[in-house]
């Protein structure tokens, strides 16, 4: 197999770990809590921007053409766990101003208005981020693995990704499908009647928001150090929707749905786009990948809207009834 083969293949197993952990981030939210958090990017682009100014070093030392607010030079995974506290202290603060005194459709437009600005002050503020042009040269761990062919490296960077996404999917499963997930979906389903049954819905609504805010910043480290660079043009608010189309296609509430879904919607459809006969005009086809994501958006919705793979419902009237059932047999045996 030839390297750049190897390379294409390790890109593509890449993209899709990372947005496979995005997405379960999202489903958390979105689609076991039903918390519309149309601000989701945002917290992907904080834990890129954090990973790289915690591994790049210091503004200073790299020859004064990129300005960043602070820069430390951390080995691995100290950048991965900065990213992730960031990514979750973020949700935390802004969870806290919009979960707690707006309904959800207000939630979901204050979180829009939110990423729109977060982009624009980004760009703005070239001491921040270093505006628009972003952050380039973010060291990738294993490529600080002397001795080892660039396609190792790769491969190493593969398996950290595969790995983490086994482990961010275990985590998932243990959350959704606990008394604890089943909180979550009852506060998507009947927020009053959780609330009768002395739960905190707007303290689980905050706990999802901050998990799947550190989950989406971990995926966005990822991201960062893979490709080397984060600019402000790689998290503009439409990208969030690409996650909510993966969410949708794969399945609300379902673990192994959106993990689908968002190998299918962000990564299947970009390739497949790339192979039509349409030419090779990148502006084309970047008005391809988003005409055919809005369509599989709608068709979705209004064709299959319980998505690919969907939640699955655990029954539990049946087992109470089987069970007074046994104890109306065992008093009518004692009498």
């Amino acid at each position: 197999m030839s390297a750049a083969t190897q390379y294409y293949i390790a890109t593509i197993v890449v993209y899709i770990c990372v947005n496979v952990i995005g997405a379960w981030g999202l489903d958390l939210q979105f689609g076991v809590t039903g918390v519309l958090n149309f601000a989701f990017i945002l917290f992907q682009a904080a834990g890129a921007y954090t990973a790289a100014m915690l591994s790049l070093g210091p503004a200073s030392a790299s020859g004064g053409f990129q300005h960043y607010l602070v820069g430390f030079k951390l080995p691995f995974p100290l950048p991965l766990i900065g990213a992730m506290l960031v990514g979750g202290a973020l949700s935390a603060v802004i969870g806290l101003i919009t979960l707690r005194r707006l309904r959800s459709d207000y939630q979901a437009m204050v979180m829009l208005v939110i990423s729109v600005v977060a982009t624009v002050v980004a760009e703005s503020v070239v001491g921040l981020a270093n505006g628009s042009a972003g952050l380039s040269l973010i060291p990738n761990p294993a490529k600080s693995l002397t001795g080892l062919t660039l396609q190792t490296q790769n491969w190493l960077f593969v398996g950290l990704c595969v790995a983490l996404m086994l482990i961010v999917g275990v985590l998932m499963y243990g959350l959704v499908y606990s008394p604890y997930g089943r909180v979550l979906r009852g506060v998507r389903e009947n927020e009053a009647a959780v609330e009768a049954m002395g739960r905190s819905a707007t303290r689980a609504r905050l706990q999802v928001f901050i998990i799947g805010g550190a989950l989406a910043a971990l995926s966005g480290a990822l991201l960062a150090q893979f490709i080397g660079a984060w600019a402000p043009s790689e998290w503009l608010y439409p990208e969030t929707f690409v996650f909510f189309t993966a969410v949708i296609v794969g399945g609300r509430g379902s673990i192994s749905g959106v993990a689908i879904g968002a190998a299918l919607v962000a990564v299947g459809i970009q390739q497949a786009v790339q192979y039509m006969p349409i030419g090779s005009d990148p502006t084309l086809l970047a008005a391809l990948e988003w005409i055919i994501t809005g369509l599989l958006t709608l068709i979705f919705l209004w064709l299959r809207p319980q998505g690919l793979l969907p939640e699955r419902r655990r029954r539990y009237l049946r087992r109470v009834k089987t069970g007074f059932a046994a104890t109306k047999l065992q008093e009518s045996a004692g009498t």
